[in-house]
């Protein structure tokens, strides 16, 4: 960026414009910033020959001031613009510049570079020492000898200045150039009538990481002792071996401790896997966001508390919960950096182990993720000989697997279909992979494909046809019941004269047996008993009567019935 003085004269020394008081200006320099800023020609290649301080005459025709082809500044009414002008030029400073809007409106000139490399965000706590002077030099905020404090997004600090701060580092010492656009009322300058632009000298002295974590202001963390390290470089974001105490209250009652590891765990911190759904959600979240030997407290919602997961003895339902939490360290998995190819497949099963635990518990999401953690990772991995190769295509296979069997848990076939074909693509006779992808055409009510993979099974391997017999057997019963209901959801279709409307599905509005009656289907409805078996993402042929959606149950059939009437496309009038 370029700050100057500016006096235009006529080669007769008319003064045609200036900056200076003395000729009839304001008295506020010229700033632009060097590639950014729109210019005369005669400018941008007269600035960058210039020293601080100096004091330059350029003369210069009108080509290359304001009489440019498509020149991108307009004079003034009444400028000479093709005449030969005479600029005289005094550059104040220059510098480098943080461009930190777009338009120009907000600019930052570092004067002491500050400490680390997080910077403040909304909602972040800042505590800074603030004076502001108008572009003319004029002090509108004089120096305090205690800091401000304020919280960004708060409209409690000037919105440019507030951008600035958000791009400096703890200690960091800046000047900042705000326009008159970005230069709202606030508790930090409630009078701001008249001003064109201020120029904020900041010293950023601390900041508090306040995060919004769910970007709605439910759950909050708010960091009151800084841990060691850069975040987030050193924190737990991947799944770790984490320590930490804790002390857990409700929201409303700060003297209702429920939990304190201090005192109910014998004074021993609480160890835990993250990624394995052993703590509230909302709590791992934020523990993934700490330093080592950080202390915070969160503020968070009943979804994200204790509403979806086993709730202490005094947390009632629906309650908010405050934790105090201290991280006092973690340890990352084994990198695979220089591990044989046996250690890594050791590592690997350890993962996958997890994962089969978490499907058996029914987190389906989190044992889908510790699956697709591996398969990111085998991506690294380079078998040396076939019987390695051979190996790892098994393993990578499984994986495939096990994340169709978490989609086909979670109801999402198309998805778990994919992912078999990622198997199939490789092997297309892989048995398991066919019968899996032939449990979701099935339960997606894709009835002819689930028939064609069944029946491809016993083409490949016959020690497979008791399974696709089973399989074949349930995709009939299937059939039979999609289009029982698909015939009394349109019956009456064909029966009515030609002109009169047929009351499709009238049943299902009498509280008859319908195809959508939009109920979840629980584990009592699918064993009859009220109770259901333990998933298993290793075994090879489970299935799962959920039920997939009105259109994908009655469709397949009803497209039958009107093939069977010789209507291949049907009109209703």
């Amino acid at each position: 960026q370029v700050i100057l003085h500016c006096t235009i004269r006529t080669m007769e020394g008319i003064v045609v414009n200036s900056t200076r008081r003395e000729h009839g200006g304001k008295g506020i320099p010229l700033r632009f910033v060097l590639g950014k800023s729109k210019m005369i020609l005669g400018f941008a290649e007269g600035f960058p020959t210039m020293l601080k301080g100096e004091i330059a005459m350029f003369k210069m025709e009108p080509k290359i001031h304001y009489a440019e082809d498509d020149c991108p500044v307009t004079p003034p009414d009444g400028f000479p613009k093709d005449d030969e002008l005479q600029f005289e030029v005094e550059m104040l400073d220059f510098f480098k510049a943080k461009v930190v809007t777009e338009d120009l409106g907000v600019v930052k000139k570092i004067v002491d570079e500050g400490k680390g490399w997080e910077t403040p965000r909304e909602p972040y706590e800042v505590t800074a020492r603030i004076t502001a002077r108008t572009a003319d030099g004029k002090e509108i905020l004089p120096s305090k000898e205690v800091p401000y404090f304020f919280t960004l997004g708060k409209s409690e600090a000037p919105k440019g200045l507030e951008m600035g701060i958000g791009t400096m580092a703890r200690k960091e010492k800046a000047t900042i150039y705000v326009t008159s656009t970005y230069l709202t009322e606030s508790s930090v300058m409630p009078q701001l009538e008249g001003l064109e632009e201020v120029h904020f000298e900041v010293e950023l002295v601390q900041f508090t990481q306040v995060r919004d974590m769910l970007g709605d202001g439910r759950l909050i963390k708010r960091r009151v002792v800084d841990g060691s390290g850069e975040f987030p470089m050193d924190c737990p974001l991947h799944d770790s071996l984490l320590r930490v105490h804790y002390k857990g209250m409700l929201l409303d009652e700060p003297k209702s401790v429920f939990y304190d590891t201090q005192i109910d765990n014998d004074g021993e911190p609480l160890e835990f896997c993250s990624g394995e759904g052993l703590v509230p959600e909302g709590f791992e979240m934020c523990v993934r966001l700490m330093l080592p030997g950080e202390k915070s407290i969160v503020t968070c919602p009943p979804d994200f508390a204790y509403d979806k997961f086993p709730r202490p003895v005094n947390v009632p339902e629906g309650a908010h919960v405050r934790w105090e939490i201290e991280l006092l360290g973690f340890e990352v998995p084994k990198d695979w950096t220089g591990l044989t190819f046996k250690e890594i497949m050791e590592e690997a099963d350890k993962i996958k182990n997890t994962g089969n635990r978490l499907f058996k518990e029914g987190k389906f999401e989190l044992a889908k993720a510790k699956y697709e953690k591996l398969l990111r990772e085998y991506n690294h991995v380079h078998p040396q000989d076939d019987e390695e190769g051979k190996i790892f295509a098994n393993s990578r296979s499984s994986l495939h697997l096990n994340v169709a069997a978490c989609y086909q848990k979670m109801g999402e076939y198309r998805k778990s279909i994919e992912a078999c074909n990622k198997v199939l693509d490789a092997n297309p006779v892989h048995v398991k992979a066919l019968y899996r992808r032939g449990m979701s055409y099935m339960l997606g009510g894709d009835f002819d494909d689930a028939k064609n993979d069944f029946e491809k099974m016993v083409t490949v391997d016959k020690s497979s046809e008791p399974d696709a017999t089973a399989a074949l057997v349930k995709l009939k019963q299937k059939e039979q019941e999609i289009e029982k209901k698909a015939r009394k959801q349109f019956k009456g279709l064909f029966d009515k004269k030609p002109g009169e409307i047929s009351e499709v599905g009238m049943e299902s509005k009498n509280g008859g047996d319908t195809a959508g009656s939009g109920e979840a289907v629980t584990s009592r409805d699918r064993d009859g008993s009220g109770k259901s078996s333990p998933p298993s993402a290793e075994s090879d042929h489970a299935f799962d009567e959920e039920k997939p959606g009105l259109i994908g149950r009655i469709w397949p059939s009803a497209r039958r019935i009107f093939s069977s009437l010789g209507l291949n496309r049907c009109t209703i009038l």
